[in-house]
């Protein structure tokens, strides 16, 4: 499949109105988003914690994690996403998980985000009570 790129708006969770537009790559291999700490720290984003990471070129690495609202060019939002601490210069990445949350998956065929399906507990979940 091509490469798909997204205009992604991210603001402060906590300050809105601290935000930076940019285009990201959609990376659905990556299970969170990245962002360039720098970009991160002109909008004042907090880390709240870290997690291990398996990067594309087999080498492992623990980075700061936390959360931003995403608003994506053509889907409703905004959306709190997770996010991960990226070193400086690197690429922006939209993982799994911020496709996830907005409720969408990339159409191979079309190269675009399509709406998908939710899937909310088991069959016990979602039976119907007599």
């Amino acid at each position: 499949m091509g490469m798909l790129k997204k205009k992604v708006r991210v603001s402060n969770t906590k300050k809105p109105n601290l935000f930076f537009e940019h285009e990201f790559w959609v990376d659905t291999g990556a299970l969170y988003t990245f962002i360039p700490e720098d970009w991160l720290a002109k909008i004042q984003v907090e880390p709240t914690g870290r997690r291990n990471l398996i990067l594309a070129d087999g080498r492992t690495d623990n980075r700061l994690f936390g959360f931003c609202n995403f608003d994506i060019e053509g889907l409703e939002g905004p959306v709190t996403c997770p996010i991960i601490f990226a070193p400086n210069k690197s690429l922006f990445l939209l993982g799994a998980t911020a496709l996830e949350n907005f409720g969408v998956e990339v159409d191979p065929t079309t190269k675009t985000l399509k709406p998908i399906f939710s899937i909310i507990g088991g069959f016990l979940a979602s039976a119907v009570k007599k």
